[in-house]
């Protein structure tokens, strides 16, 4: 479909992906920030760090082959690479909710927490998806 296109055109929607891309993680950074300055409580950023630590098993051990993550592999560095990363996953959710089991964080925290990362989770699938969709690449 997209090779049916002319070319201004082609460039105009990719750059309107990127751009939604761009919207979506300052969203998430924004919902980040919001959870800590409303409540007045900055113990939330420590999810930050498992925000950080998230892609770097993608960036370490997957190396450019990508697919690979998303199917069934024999490979023991992209079953490293999947098991760190969910781990990390698991610890973004984790710790807000450990938070507020502890009383340190209110429901609307965790609230805005959650959301965060829904819609970081939600902006890296779409990079998956438009790297998955054409010959646009920039991961």
């Amino acid at each position: 479909m997209m090779g049916d296109l002319p070319g201004h055109l082609r460039t105009c929607l990719h750059t309107g992906k990127l751009a939604l891309l761009a919207i979506l993680v300052s969203g998430g950074i924004v919902l980040q920030i919001l959870a800590c300055a409303l409540y007045n409580n900055w113990w939330p950023m420590l999810t930050v760090i498992m925000y950080v630590l998230l892609p770097m098993p993608l960036l370490f051990f997957s190396g450019s082959d990508a697919s690979s993550l998303l199917s069934e592999s024999d490979n023991g560095w992209v079953n490293a690479t999947k098991f760190l990363t969910g781990a990390s996953a698991v610890g973004s959710i984790a710790i807000p909710a450990i938070l507020k089991h502890a009383g340190v964080i209110g429901w609307g925290a965790l609230a805005m927490e959650l959301s965060s990362y829904f819609v970081f989770v939600l902006a890296i699938m779409c990079c998956i998806r438009m790297n998955d969709d054409d010959d646009y690449s920039f991961v």
